[in-house]
């Protein structure tokens, strides 16, 4: 077992062509593949949300006057109540132009000592029902429960005639989909208390993907004999550390392949911040990144949008999307900007693995001169080498244990204003 995330085709409701719409001889194409993201970051951008007691400055959303209390139980707690103040922000609507099937959300947040953030979605179907607000995260970059703290954690059991989450994404319920949808960021702070969230970005990913097993082989994208020098960390070498935090180093793919993208930019943790690790592990950023991403009621490091909430909290931005292919990915490659990526395959689905998996993630960090795939692979020929990381990966055999599984998930995290690749598709996924 390589990672307690598993993945598997993420689909509802896709459109399919009937045979008897083909012209003669042709071959069947699979649906196209919606994808669009949408994000706030600036103050224009927090401004054209209804705020309900937050305050938008330099760029940031956070707390102006409390429009009220909450008491609040966490759940891995110690039982005991804590009353929170609390102010929100409402996002416009937002219409992608396709019924989505799926949304997942990510931010970039500060959350001082006493203070968490709640994300949250509501839309309206196909149906004409206006949903719920569905939590799709409780967020704190730490820990302390003693300052006020939470633990971090996604919230189960929301499903309704509408839709689920499933840990981090939402899905719509079978044979329905959403024409608009629309995020709430609520900001709490331990009552008597002056410190605040602040909150620099929030987005979403909505999807409505085809139900193809198979996707063929991208073209080229130019990034060919471009490889990045991310750092190589193995996740193996990290087996029975901490294993309160999702069983140890064996189940650590996320967190370890997050880890590396961080001291690519020099954004890890210092060694003031990871004293708490055994002072003979080499690498004691992993085990920060796993502690720092841990989602509580998951009981796992595969969260997707808490390990790039936690690279946000490093001065990094971090979103999830996902891409249509590998040509996309190889823009990013060209930007200098590496990318973690979500991908299931069967033991030989993948040549030179040496391993089977239900859901792992490793970091795309180049292509080689044929434009196969450079990555980082965590677990990487299961061995505890960090020398071991670094491999090549057929581009078609990567492509398979990538797009159909996860719908082509990634982890974006750029430098914070760093300017992304121009997108090629008009319905942008970035």
């Amino acid at each position: 077992m390589t990672s307690a995330r598993s993945v598997t085709a993420l689909v509802v409701g896709a459109v399919v062509l009937s045979a008897g719409s083909l012209p003669s001889q042709a071959v069947k194409v699979d649906p196209a593949r919606q994808i669009a993201y949408q994000a706030w970051t600036s103050t224009d951008d927090f401004l054209a949300g209804q705020r309900f007691g937050t305050t938008v400055a330099d760029g940031t959303l956070t707390f102006g006057t409390s429009t009220g209390t909450r008491s609040y139980v966490d759940p891995f707690g110690d039982g005991t109540a804590k009353t929170y103040d609390q102010t929100s922000w409402v996002s416009p609507q937002v219409s992608t132009g396709f019924g989505l099937t799926e949304l997942i959300a990510s931010w970039n947040a500060t959350t001082p000592p006493g203070t968490w953030v709640e994300v949250s979605m509501a839309g309206t179907t196909n149906l004409g029902t206006t949903t719920k607000w569905y939590v799709l995260g409780r967020w704190s970059s730490g820990d302390d429960t003693a300052a006020g703290d939470i633990h971090r954690t996604s919230v189960p059991s929301q499903g309704d005639a509408n839709g689920s989450v499933a840990v981090d994404t939402f899905q719509s319920a079978s044979g329905q989909w959403l024409d608009r949808w629309q995020l709430k960021v609520t900001l709490y702070r331990l009552s008597g208390t002056t410190q605040s969230p602040t909150v620099r970005s929030v987005g979403a990913m909505a999807s409505r993907l085809p139900l193809d097993k198979k996707v063929a082989v991208s073209p080229l994208g130019g990034a060919e004999g471009i490889v990045l020098d991310v750092p190589t960390y193995s996740q193996e070498t990290h087996i029975g550390h901490y294993p309160q935090w999702d069983g140890g180093g064996e189940a650590w793919c996320s967190a370890t392949s997050t880890a590396m993208v961080l001291d690519y930019y020099g954004a890890g943790p210092s060694a003031a911040e990871t004293a708490w690790v055994d002072p003979s592990d080499a690498d004691p950023q992993v085990d920060h990144a796993a502690r720092s991403v841990f989602d509580y009621a998951y009981d796992g490091a595969g969260n997707w949008p808490f390990n790039t909430a936690y690279a946000g909290s490093r001065g990094v931005d971090g979103f999830v999307t996902r891409l249509r292919s590998l040509t996309e990915a190889e823009q990013f490659i060209k930007a200098g900007i590496p990318l973690i990526a979500s991908l299931s395959f069967k033991k030989g689905d993948l040549p030179g693995a040496g391993y089977g998996t239900n859901g792992h993630l490793m970091v795309i960090v180049g292509f080689d001169q044929n434009g196969d795939v450079v990555v980082n692979d965590p677990a990487s020929h299961l061995i505890a080498s960090n020398d071991q990381v670094r491999t090549t990966y057929d581009r078609e055999a990567f492509e398979n244990a990538w797009v159909p599984h996860s719908g082509g998930l990634v982890y974006v995290i750029p430098p914070e204003g760093t300017a992304l690749p121009a997108p090629s598709d008009p319905q942008h996924n970035w």
